[in-house]
This record gives C-alpha cells, structure tokens and sequence, in this order.
C-alpha cells in the first residue's frame, strides 16, 4: 500500500447541528490525500452550517433515505482507493488517518478500527478510553456475534473490501454498521488501535438514544442473518 494513497472520508448529515465540527476535523489531520464528501440525506436544518466549507468539501444532496443510503451515495462518489466513515456528531483526532495509513501498512490488513473517548453535547469528554480488549481473532468473531464493540466512525478500510461484500445494506437504518462488518469479518484480518483516535459524542438526539428499541430489533436480525456463517467461521478458527 502507498501511504500517499487517497482516502474518501463520508460525512452522512441529517439535520446535525455538530456538522461543521466534525467537517473541521476531517480538515484538520495531518494525512495529506484525503478527499471530503458530505451527503446530506434531505436535511431541512443546519445546512448553513456547510457553507464556509463548500470550496473544500463534496457536497452532495439527496432525498432522505437514511444513513446507509447516505453512505452508499458517498462510496459511489468516492475517488480514493480507502473509505472512512464520520458520523456528523463526532469528531477524528488530528492524526487518525494517518496513524491507520501506517498501521495498514504495517500489519498487511485491509480493515481498522481504534479506541475512542465519548464526549458530551459541549465537546466534553465524559469517559475514560474506550477500547475492545479481545485477545485475538478466535475472541473478535466470539464477540461480534454477541453484539457489536466496532466503532463506525473509526473504521478505515480499503475500498476493495466493497467490491468483495458488497456496500451498506440499506434495509437496516440503524444497524448497518454491524451488518457489513460480519461480511467482512469471514473475508478478512483486521487490526486494531487501542489509543483513541476519535471522539464519539453523546447527546439526547442521536439516533441510538431515539430509536433504541426498533435498533434492539435489528440487532437480534442481524445476528439471526450471520450467525451460522460466523459459527462455521469459529470452528475453523478453532481448527475443529
């Protein structure tokens, strides 16, 4: 992998009023190819938010679909060989592409996630680091079919992986995340940063806290959805 390869961060942005911070961020990191897009999924408010950044920014506007739709706009608009995915409300460290850029490289994955801090409506951090203390891959796929630990917004991974397992699946509107990173997971290794690398804020409108029961829901489909393939995936991992 060429470190200098371009990275297409999607901002999937639905009435956010956090939006223009983590547009900053993104802006922010010390990675020097990256190119922004920002999808508003049929916003009707905050969109002033982006104007100071439109000479800088992909900004393409849709119908309201959802955030896989969103997301899935992006990668198809996407022109760099890596995608990374922020959620409107959070925010990058300075130095989080890059330092998965490196690791990339360095451990010969095509997928990464990292630790993360939550923070608050005021961009306060209200915890300690958050961080997925598994042991190895036979505990990782053990895990993710219990629920999932895997960070959306701070995963990077490289673009070939959609061409193998297809994009987000559009059906699940809150639990897109975990479906596609269970396709990924039988197909390839992953690697992983335990410092954080992201703030993931916490606040009374995110969708999470809103739909917490109808997510409930989708996460038991999910499961229901990949649960043989995983289990057959344990075994061999196991080499039973």
């Amino acid at each position: 992998m060429n470190l200098q390869s371009k990275v297409s961060v999607v901002i999937p942005f639905y009435n956010c009023p956090y939006v223009h911070l983590a547009v900053e961020s993104v802006l922010a990191q010390t990675y020097p190819d990256i190119e922004l897009i920002v999808v508003d999924d049929g916003s009707t408010l905050h969109t002033e938010k982006l104007t100071p950044f439109m000479d800088k920014i992909v900004y393409i506007r849709k119908t309201n679909g959802g955030t896989a739709s969103a997301l899935n706009r992006g990668i198809q608009a996407a022109s760099g060989a890596y995608f990374a995915w922020l959620s409107a409300d959070d925010l990058f460290h300075p130095d989080k592409i890059e330092r998965q850029m490196i690791t990339l490289t360095q451990t010969g994955t095509s997928f990464n996630h990292t630790a993360y801090y939550y923070i608050n409506e005021h961009g306060e951090r209200v915890s300690e680091v958050v961080r997925v203390l598994l042991t190895g891959r036979t505990e990782m796929i053990e895990t993710m079919m219990k629920g999932c630990p895997v960070n959306g917004s701070s995963v990077l991974l490289n673009m070939d992986i959609f061409r193998k397992v297809g994009l987000f699946n559009e059906r699940f509107l809150y639990t897109q995340d975990y479906d596609l990173w269970l396709r990924i997971l039988p197909h390839y290794e992953w690697s992983y940063i335990g410092e954080p690398l992201l703030d993931y804020r916490v606040h009374k409108e995110m969708g999470s806290v809103i739909h917490n029961e109808a997510q409930f829901r989708e996460i038991e489909v999910v499961q229901a959805r990949h649960n043989g393939v995983l289990a057959k995936l344990l075994r061999k991992e196991r080499g039973q």
